[in-house]
Formats: C-alpha cells, structure tokens, sequence
C-alpha cells in the first residue's frame, strides 16, 4: 500500500510490539500507517515453535503468530508499507520519516524497531536457528529437558540463561573467551556454586557439528595457544548480548550507555509525541509478551497524546 503524505500515528516496525500498537492504534481510528522494516514479524519470525504466548496451549508457528497480529491491526484499518526507514526528523512537528523516494509526516511517532542479537558470526549460524541453536533461553530451554547444551558468553544475561537451562538440561557448559566472567559477583556465584553447569575458560567456537537432525556438537579453540578440541552437545544458546535497532534516533532521541531508547514506564521518549516499545527500550526481558504490552502501552499513550493536541 502507498504512503500517505501525512498520518496521525506511524508505527516503525511489524515485530509483537509494533503490531500490538497497530492494532490499539486502529482500533482508537488513528488509522496508523506500519512500516514493516528490514524483517517484517521480528525476531520471532525465526521461531520455528512458540510455547509461551498465552492463548496457544500446543505452541505456535512464530510466522503464522506474527501474520495473524498484522491481519488483525489490517481488520481494524492499520495500513502496511513494506519497506524501511532510512532517516528521520524529530526536531520539529509533524515528525518526519524518509524513505528510499518519499516520505511521510505524523503526529505521532511509535518506534518499536527491536533488537538484534549479536551472533557469533560462523557459517551456517542463521540457519541453525531453531534447529539446535538459539539465543534465547526462556523461550527454548523447554525443549532441552534431560539433554546436554552449550552457553556462550560471560555477562550476567549468559549467567541467568545458564542457570535458567539448568532446569531442564542435563548439563550445562558455560563457554567463555576469557579466564574470568564479567558478570556481577552475585550472579558469578549462583552460576559457579550450580552442580549442573561446568565452565571452559579460554575457549571460543569456531565451527558448529550438525547432522541433519541439528546440532550434535561444537567444535572449540582455545584462545591462548589456538589448540583445537570438540565438545558434544544438543544445542548451543548464544547470550553475547543484543544491539538495539536504534541508529536513525542517534542524536534526537535520549539513549542509554548500550543504545536502548529511554522511556518513562508509559513509554514516552525524551520528545514528546514519540514512543517507544518493545526491544528496542527494552534491555531485561526481551519477550514476545512484554513487548506486546509496551506496545498495547505506547498506543494507548499516542492516542492520549493527540487528544490533547
């Protein structure tokens, strides 16, 4: 669908959080135009099976969850453009928004542009999503119950994750490039005192064993002497930290020191009339359901916005 040269609302992003706010938007007639970004659905359109979404007691398609969202935004008089923001203006109002040829102004702006989780940049990583690697243990965990998986990174997002697989692997081994951890001491310490995790220090992954099931094993070189070696394992998280899509808002909006949009707990941003939801203000919990509710917030925030305009 084309763009209109002006909106009362534009939502940046087709992820749980932008979509919630495109069907709230809608659904208070501020006909939102949803720009669907450089991955329409999100992070979750890399899920193969989603369990913890209420309302689908046997799981959901990560896809089919994030087409039935924007269906529903649609039924209510969302409209789509698929494509990407290139730049914007929030240094006056209307906000403006540029595209590759066009762009569109509004008066107020919902950015629920996400995160990306950083990888560890091995061939075939991406594809392996789902099939035996995954960079989120809450979500995937599940499906681990009495195996063996690998963890790799340092920080206190990694000590949670290893310690969260531990309710239901066998075993958890933490990989770490380093011979010390960069978590908190706290958190260092419920890891290292847990009998079901083991470290390898000084370790780093250079390639990842599959056959055509998924993953069967990682192979491990030592960052001090570049010995090679192999460790067995049924699945591999990734928690070397997420960098939040916020390159457009350097520089006009308020970020914190790792980039994540500030907002209020109604999800204002430093300008008035801009909100932000989602991953993208949201380094903790990073969860399909939480962005959803800062979306359902940053709408309901938009609409009183405008009325008082």
């Amino acid at each position: 669908m084309g763009i209109s040269e002006h909106c009362r609302t534009i939502i940046l992003g087709t992820g749980p959080a932008g979509l919630t706010a495109a069907i709230y938007a809608a659904r208070a007639q501020l006909a939102p135009l949803v720009i669907t970004g450089t991955q329409p659905g999100g992070q979750l359109t890399g899920t193969t099976e989603i369990e913890n979404f209420p309302g689908f007691p046997d799981g959901i398609d990560g896809n089919e969850l994030m087409d039935r969202m924007r269906r529903q935004a649609e039924r209510f008089g969302a409209c789509f453009f698929d494509g990407d923001a290139e730049r914007v203006d929030l240094g006056s109002r209307p906000f403006r928004i540029f595209f590759a040829d066009r762009s569109a102004t509004c008066d107020s702006l919902i950015i629920a542009t996400g995160a990306t989780p950083r990888q560890l940049g091995l061939p075939g990583e991406l594809d392996l999503y789902g099939r035996g690697v995954s960079v989120c243990a809450t979500c995937d965990g599940f499906f681990y119950r009495d195996k063996e998986v690998a963890i790799v990174g340092g920080g206190d997002t990694a000590m949670e994750e290893a310690i969260f697989l531990t309710r239901f692997a066998r075993k958890v081994t933490v990989i770490h490039r380093r011979d010390s951890l960069r978590a908190s001491p706290p958190m260092q310490q419920r890891a290292l005192e847990n009998d079901k995790i083991e470290f390898l220090w000084n370790a780093a992954v250079s390639e990842i064993l599959t056959d055509p099931a998924g993953v069967t094993g990682i192979r491990l070189r030592d960052t001090t002497n570049g010995e090679e070696s192999q460790l067995d394992c049924d699945g591999l998280f990734v928690a070397i930290g997420h960098d939040p899509n916020t390159g457009l808002f350097k520089g006009q909006l308020d970020l914190n020191e790792e980039g994540f949009i500030i907002t209020s707990k109604e999800c204002q941003t430093s300008i008035p009339g801009v909100f932000a939801a989602g991953d993208v203000q949201d380094a903790h919990f990073r969860q399909a359901i939480t962005a959803a509710g800062t979306g359902c917030k940053a709408a309901m925030q938009a609409e009183r916005y405008l009325e008082e305009q």
